[in-house]
């Protein structure tokens, strides 16, 4: 791949789009940044504005993007635009900074991609192989930018890359092991159907350089993915409900590591009661995440006094089922990052206290009728709060399901609103969950800006309290 001198739109501004600038840039590249934003809301501070064209605002795309060499595509760029598609047959090579770091990066790569889990699961096994002193870097959709990583890596260190199904849509190249989570759906705004998300994430496998792949035995779509993996690749599987050549939870309720097969192979890591993460799905993350660590190191016995180490250690991740604090005997959880209903699922069964689910946000084209059933089949969901655009959807489903708890609508209320009206219904003991099974656009800036608001409101009505604890 040769820069020097051609002409190269970034297309999507962020931290994509900065990784890309900053590696184009040192190759003498003629550079244009492309975005739907307005130049007073983007973070432009680091580019010099003398030496790139900048082509922005809503008619961005207005003339095409046939005049270039490269189109460095950012994640949330749909790849089938018109205007790409129409380029690529014109000879414009579309690329993005993730298919550049695959080509050129020296490195052990592991991929880890699914529905939900991939950030939990990516920085556990990062955080296993750095205890086990390996020179290992975390980037992706977490982390570092993965270009301006290049100049650190040698054949020694690994890097551990969470991946989505916008970085994977076009990928054409597998890590050397790849991670397969639960594959349910999502992002249905962003592509055509179901087919097309489920493909995307299948490119993790089906393409030269993979060397092992760490596949979800309990789902149907993942384990499908057995199927498209090179027949030269080692597969090892994880589960939580059946015994596997990989990593396991058996009946006593042990996290088992066995690459052989064989029973009298077992290497126990740890109960699942000693995990600080809450919820089945987290087990399901921790398995996932120590047969991936194991297979990228040569001593299981080290490995297993490091694995033990890190989960039982591991709080998690920010705005995943985030333990906030208590008020007046109710714990909040944040769970913002759950923006499908099957996460929502995944995290409501973590619990058996009272519980008064938030719900609600801003419409990505998904159902809620399975939810509404799952959450009228558990007697501990007393009350549901409805936020945001689709409140009616969700509202729907859960009257079709014959939901009996309670349910307020509080449309677009302030999060301080919302945490004031959860105090009231929630008797003590309960739990307050923020996991709202929608995207946050409506109402917040993303689900960090909503998983930011509801802790600050926690916080803030704890210090007007005089039964408080915050964690």
């Amino acid at each position: 791949m040769v820069f020097k001198n051609k002409k190269i739109a970034i297309l999507g501004w962020g931290i994509n789009g900065l990784d890309a600038y900053n590696f184009l840039k040192e190759k003498d590249a003629d550079i244009a940044i492309y975005d739907h934003k307005d130049e007073s809301d983007l973070e432009l501070s680091q580019v010099d504005k003398r030496k790139v064209k900048l082509i922005l605002g809503k008619y961005y795309l207005k003339y095409g993007l046939r005049d270039f060499d490269y189109i460095f595509r950012a994640p949330g760029v749909y790849r089938y635009l018109p205007q790409i598609v129409d380029a690529e047959k014109k000879g414009v090579v579309v690329t993005s900074v993730i298919k550049v770091f695959f080509e050129l990066c020296p490195a052990k790569i592991i991929g880890v991609t699914g529905t939900k889990g991939k950030g939990t699961t990516s920085t556990l096994i990062y955080k296993i192989l750095k205890e086990c002193r390996k020179d290992v870097y975390l980037a992706g959709n977490i982390g570092m930018p993965v270009l301006g990583l290049l100049q650190k890596l040698n054949d020694n260190s690994i890097i551990v890359l969470e991946l989505s199904s916008f970085q994977l849509i076009d990928l054409e190249k597998s890590p050397s092991i790849a991670v397969v989570l639960n594959i349910t759906e999502d992002h249905l705004d962003w592509h055509k159907n179901r087919n097309e998300y489920v493909e995307a994430k299948r490119n993790i496998v089906s393409h030269k350089g993979i060397i092992s792949a760490v596949i979800n035995n309990d789902y149907k779509t993942s384990k499908d993915f057995v199927s498209s993996a090179d027949k030269n690749a080692n597969v090892s599987w994880f589960s939580v409900k059946r015994r596997v050549k990989g990593c396991f939870v058996n009946e006593s309720r042990e996290i088992i590591l066995n690459l052989q097969g064989h029973p009298d192979s077992d290497v126990v890591i740890c109960k699942t009661g000693d995990l600080l993460l809450r919820g089945l799905h987290n087990w399901e993350n921790a398995c996932a995440a120590v047969c991936a660590a194991s297979l990228a190191v040569k001593t299981i016995d080290n490995l297993k006094i490091k694995a033990e180490k890190v989960l039982m250690s591991f709080k998690g991740l920010e705005h995943r089922l985030e333990l906030v604090g208590g008020v007046a005997g109710v714990k909040f959880y944040n769970d913002s990052f759950s923006t499908n209903p099957q996460t929502t699922i995944a995290a409501l069964k973590s619990f058996d206290e009272p519980l008064t689910l938030i719900l609600g946000g801003s419409d990505k084209g998904l159902n809620y009728d399975d939810m509404g059933k799952v959450i009228s089949s558990r007697e501990n969901v007393v009350n549901i709060v409805l936020i945001g655009d689709i409140a009616y959807k969700i509202r729907d489903s859960l009257l079709r399901a014959g939901y009996s708890g309670k349910i307020l609508e509080l449309a677009k209320s302030g999060m301080s609103k919302i945490i004031e009206q959860c105090i009231g219904l929630t008797p003590k003991g309960g739990i307050v969950l923020l996991s709202p099974a929608t995207a946050s656009f409506d109402m917040f800036e993303d689900y960090k800006d909503r998983g930011k608001q509801f802790k600050n409101a926690v916080i803030k009505l704890s210090k007007s309290s005089g039964s408080v604890k915050i964690v």
